[in-house]
């Protein structure tokens, strides 16, 4: 099993990103670490307190709470899309319990730097949203974060057009001077930009038969989650951000990758520069393998 850390700001994709990692038996999900983006962090650590609470993962991982915005810059988030809520605005989430008094989580960098130290080249680091607590991880030990094996990074645009604006995609754009601490930072770094993730469809209809054949609450949940998202989107589908990164990390014959050196512009913009790559990038995708892969992982029947 590989031992993971995923960074996240659930978000509808992330959800699902989630879900196909606690179902993945080639990941031992160590700790999750929560931050702004989609939503304010208030509200991504609500959503993953839901989403443990619905899943109930075992061993259940080390939840970390981090930056509450960018570095150097107000928050953008993407509410928009993902609802208020992050989650689609559903009304009927059950109450979760938040930590008890004395019991508060640890901030994210320091739990990023903790779980690299324990477990050093074997540890892949998953990042889902920005990257302002894997920049901050960086700052307080950077020998520590640099010894990871692995740090798979959905964000960026590299041949693509953006999201956001015609270049720049939404996590790389709500915090910019993160993402280039971390791609200056020497680590073995893999990245699944749109080029990719555009690639990688889902439509209504291929949910709907997937949950249709694991009944029970959880299919239920997803269902009404992603309503708002497959509603809005594209007629192709809705795009599998945040899951195919988590693909990726569980296999990464899944994409054919390009090594390439990137560079960070103010506004987000993964630009290609001359040098040597700091990182590969996701440039095709296998999307009926992975797409098979995710919607036989969702949920299971154990989840019934």
């Amino acid at each position: 099993m590989i031992p993971t850390l995923i960074d996240t700001d659930p978000g509808i994709d992330d959800a699902l990103a989630l879900l196909l990692a606690w179902n993945s038996p080639e990941l031992a999900v160590e700790a999750i670490t929560t931050v702004a983006g989609n939503v304010p962090l208030a509200t991504a650590t609500r959503n993953l307190d839901r989403l443990l609470a619905l899943r109930r993962p075992s061993p259940p991982p080390r939840v970390g709470e981090g930056a509450a915005g960018p570095l150097a810059r107000e928050l953008n988030t993407a509410e928009r899309y993902h609802g208020a809520d992050g989650m689609g605005d559903l009304t009927d989430w059950p109450a979760v319990d938040s930590p008890a008094s004395g019991e508060a989580r640890p901030r994210a960098a320091d739990l990023i730097v903790e779980t690299a130290a324990r477990l050093g080249a074997s540890l892949t680091v998953v990042a889902l949203g920005p990257l302002t607590n894997l920049a901050l991880a960086l700052a307080a030990d950077p020998s520590r974060v640099a010894s990871v094996g692995r740090v798979v990074v959905m964000g960026g645009a590299v041949d693509d057009r953006g999201n956001v604006t015609p270049t720049a995609e939404f996590n790389m754009n709500v915090d910019p001077e993160a993402a280039a601490r971390v791609f200056e930072a020497g680590l073995s770094l893999d990245l699944v930009p749109l080029d990719a993730t555009r690639q990688a469809r889902l439509t209504r209809s291929q949910l709907a038969d997937a949950l249709r054949r694991t009944p029970g609450a959880i299919a239920d949940r997803i269902a009404a989650f992603t309503a708002r998202a497959l509603s809005a989107d594209d007629p192709l589908g809705m795009a599998l951000h945040d899951p195919l990164a988590v693909g990726v990390a569980i296999d990464p014959t899944l994409v054919e990758w390009e090594p390439v050196r990137v560079a960070i512009d103010r506004d987000g913009a993964t630009r290609r520069v001359p040098g040597p790559p700091n990182c590969r990038f996701a440039r095709t995708v296998d999307a009926e393998r992975f797409r098979a892969m995710l919607l036989a992982r969702l949920c299971t029947r154990a989840d019934a």
